[in-house]
């Protein structure tokens, strides 16, 4: 048995680092010197671990035919230490774990696109003064830095205004006496049912992460069963929204934790509601928020559909 969660949180962000969710760094490129390669370096170097820089034109133009921009890459990092602390403090951080950039150039100029702190708070409900928080944003901005050195925020062209909610989809699935003696089992069957309907429907799965073997365990932490993450994408939706809203990378590819404590018979499934798309980089246009609204329409179907 399972029950829907739409988390909106709604708590006062005292202090902001950006006026919105979404920050844009940018600098001029004009001989190409900085790419996705190097910059993935400078993140690595400062101990954000890419996980995934991947180049979508090649996709883009094979299923499409065409891009949009001279380079469009979707990437993926993380820092193990502040994950697990933030993790400990907060479940819901699994959203975020890993984080997502987009990197866009129009051949002049470069750009990566990241969750603002602001952005990091209001997604995962986690304190906007939470010290190691606030690591995460500062790290993210050492390496924004390092891999630009002539860069800036960029002013958008639009602004954020009283977003408070997180936008979670939350689902929670009661699991049986029987199932529960074996929780790793009746997660495996779960994520093997969920990934195989949303292939058959062309949705993609660019990284899959067990926490609990590769973080909680080396750090003697036992308080889940299980918690794992997968990045899920579909080309039919980035392909239409990066062609006027690049910087909705920030979220893309979505990140969704599957996570059951120990001495609870509930196993919880979640990820970051298109409504963030949506309001967060004011995306009016319907040939963008119709492919998010289905396709998120369609993750939700299957994840109701599963006993």
């Amino acid at each position: 048995m399972k029950k829907l969660l739409i988390l909106c949180f709604a708590y006062t962000l005292t202090l902001y680092a950006a006026t919105g969710s979404i920050q844009v760094w940018t600098s001029p490129n004009p001989k190409g010197t900085i790419t996705p390669q190097t910059i993935e370096e400078a993140f690595n170097s400062v101990g954000l671990d890419v996980l995934a820089n991947n180049n979508m034109n090649k996709p883009f133009k094979l299923r499409f035919g065409k891009t949009h921009y001279k380079i469009y890459n979707l990437a993926i990092f993380m820092n193990n230490d502040l994950t697990l602390r933030l993790i400990k403090k907060e479940p819901l951080f699994g959203v975020l774990s890993p984080m997502t950039m987009s990197i866009w150039s129009d051949g002049k100029s470069i750009n990566v696109a990241t969750l603002s702190l602001k952005g990091m708070s209001r997604t995962t409900h986690t304190d906007f003064k939470d010290k190691d928080l606030r690591k995460y944003a500062a790290l993210i901005q050492k390496a924004l830095k390092k891999a630009m050195p002539k860069g800036h925020f960029k002013r958008l062209s639009y602004s954020e205004k009283d977003v408070n909610e997180n936008y979670l989809v939350h689902y929670e699935y009661s699991i049986e006496s029987e199932a529960a003696k074996s929780p790793q089992e009746y997660e495996e069957n779960f994520e093997d049912e969920f990934t195989g309907e949303l292939e058959a429907l062309g949705f993609l799965f660019p990284n899959y992460l067990n926490l609990k073997e590769d973080l909680f365990e080396d750090a003697n932490y036992d308080a889940y069963d299980f918690y794992n993450t997968i990045s899920i994408c579909k080309f039919d939706v980035i392909f239409p929204v990066s062609k006027l809203h690049p910087e909705v990378g920030a979220y893309a590819p979505c990140t969704m934790f599957i996570y059951k404590k120990r001495n609870e018979n509930i196993m919880h499934v979640g990820f970051l509601g298109v409504q963030n798309w949506i309001t967060t980089a004011h995306i009016m246009d319907n040939s963008s928020k119709e492919p998010l609204i289905k396709a998120e329409n369609t993750i939700k179907k299957v994840l109701e559909e599963i006993e």
